[in-house]
């Protein structure tokens, strides 16, 4: 990885990195910021820029630095409500408004007023670097930018001052972050080519459900760092960042070659001996018909190994998901008191793509699951209906679980019940190592349920159809029907035999 380097004592050094205290940013940073420089964060408003910095002051006060926040627009008593209201502590972190009436007293004149647009942009600027000389501080925050903007009333007289601000940084080892607001309709690109690094906050709307952030580092001189979109969210406590999944940074693992039985020795002889470690199986069939079923016979019979799954479901509730699975005799309680089954119920409004797959992530490497269920992609979709971008993220989850030896199972609910006329919402298959398709046909004046391999990329896989039964407390797969033909149209006609029981 690039490191930046900076002429010091008439010899050049390795940059020392520092931790900005937001999670999972330094990640995407490789590590934090260049110490020593002056970085612009840009953003919509209420994206979060005020709260990052006093993340950002807060960890340099807990590494024993000291911190200043310099702020043109809110009081310090808003700041400190912003810091109580995540429970942040400002010691060691000084706060200055430059107020009215400081600027006129170095003016000679008293302002009723604050008009930005009266005072000199040079008499705040001067402000300003008496406070840092004053402070002496190893960070500084300035807020906002905008108010500076105005005062300069014109591009290139803005732009000078903002260099003479970044010269008395550079000699003062200070890194410092400089906010400023970012509108759709009108970008000020000033400060981004002057800045040593440009970090932009985005808000984006949303039809229905939380709003959705997400942030994109736009430069940092002479560093690498993982470019994109990244997803992020406000909670208490501050600002929490999921970095983008690269699924190529997770190549080389030593993937066992071998299969994982479901527990129905039908079900495994339809895999040719049972699902791979290490790939992804599309469920598809109309509502009802055991797709989620099926999944939580492969989890129940993996954590009866010993081996930790999890299992997320955006269609139905976690209890209701429990019930149903012990009424056809898969008892998963004692696994989920134990921890070694992770139920989780997804509620699609408060979802971003970024977060649920940063939660898949968090699980296969601190919690080792070795298989997980999305049930259902269906679900997925509609909680991130503006997700234009939604089936190249999937790519990337299911390439990074299948290279570090986790077995998935999406399941993908099509529209109708019956007939050929059936149809799927997006076309997933192509993704998937495996694909098991379900349906319902009729028979003998009964509606039953038909199940077959129709995809396995590791290997060869049975080609016939069987019917699938859940009665009785259990499921249970039978013979292929082979006096049927037509099963997978719905209406299949009976060419004879003793197979129709």
């Amino acid at each position: 990885m690039a490191k930046d380097t900076r002429l010091s004592t008439g010899t050049m050094e390795k940059d020392t990195r520092l931790s900005t205290g937001v999670e999972g940013l330094d990640d995407i940073l490789h590590g934090g910021l260049g110490k020593g420089f002056l970085y612009l964060i840009e953003g919509n408003p209420g994206a979060g820029k005020t709260t990052l910095a006093l993340q950002f002051l807060i960890e340099g006060a807990r590494r024993g630095e000291k911190g200043l926040y310099l702020s043109l627009a809110e009081s310090e008593a808003e700041l400190r409500l912003v810091a109580d209201s995540h429970g942040f502590d400002l010691q060691n972190v000084a706060i200055c408004k430059i107020s009215p009436p400081e600027l006129a007293a170095q003016s000679g004149q008293q302002y009723t007023v604050f008009q930005p647009a009266e005072v000199e942009l040079a008499d705040v600027l001067d402000t300003l670097l008496a406070k840092v000389r004053e402070v002496n501080p190893s960070r500084v925050v300035i807020d906002s930018m905008s108010e500076l903007r105005m005062l300069a009333r014109d591009s290139l007289r803005y732009r000078r001052q903002v260099l003479s601000l970044k010269q008395f940084f550079e000699g003062r080892d200070c890194t410092t972050l400089l906010l400023d607001e970012r509108f759709r309709d009108a970008q000020e690109i000033q400060v981004q080519t002057i800045a040593h690094g440009v970090i932009t906050l985005e808000v984006l709307p949303r039809e229905y459900g939380v709003t959705r952030r997400r942030m994109e580092v736009l430069k940092i001189r002479a560093s690498n760092f993982r470019e994109g979109y990244h997803d992020y969210i406000i909670l208490k406590g501050g600002i929490r960042v999921f970095p983008r999944l690269v699924s190529g940074e997770h190549r080389g693992f030593d993937v066992l070659s071998e299969v994982l039985p479901s527990g129905l020795a039908e079900l495994d002889s339809l895999f040719n001996g049972g699902v791979q470690r290490g790939t992804s199986t599309l469920i598809s069939g109309p509502a009802g018909c055991g797709k989620s079923t099926l999944c939580a016979q492969f989890v129940q019979s993996a954590a009866q190994r010993g081996e930790r799954g999890a299992i997320f479901t955006f269609d139905e509730t976690r209890q209701s998901f429990v019930d149903r699975s012990l009424g056809l005799g898969l008892d998963l309680d004692p696994f989920l008191r134990h921890g070694v089954i992770h139920l989780e119920q997804v509620d699609p409004a408060e979802l971003s793509p970024g977060e649920f797959v940063h939660r898949i992530r968090r699980g296969v490497e601190d919690q080792k699951w070795r298989i997980v269920v999305v049930d259902s992609l269906n679900g997925l979709m509609n909680s991130m209906s503006e997700e234009r971008a939604l089936t190249v993220q999937l790519h990337e989850l299911l390439s990074y679980l299948n290279q570090v030896g986790v077995a998935s199972f999406l399941v993908l609910a099509q529209h109708g019940l019956l007939g050929v006329a059936m149809t799927s919402p997006t076309d997933v298959s192509y993704l998937a190592d495996n694909v098991l398709l379900l349906r319902y046909f009729e028979a003998a004046g009964e509606v039953r349920q038909a199940i077959s391999v129709v995809k396995r990329r590791s290997g060869p896989h049975e080609r016939s159809i069987r019917e699938l039964l859940m009665r009785n407390g259990e499921v249970s797969i039978g013979e292929p029907l082979t006096n049927f033909v037509g099963v997978l149209t719905g209406t299949p006609q009976f060419t004879g035999g003793q197979n129709l029981l």
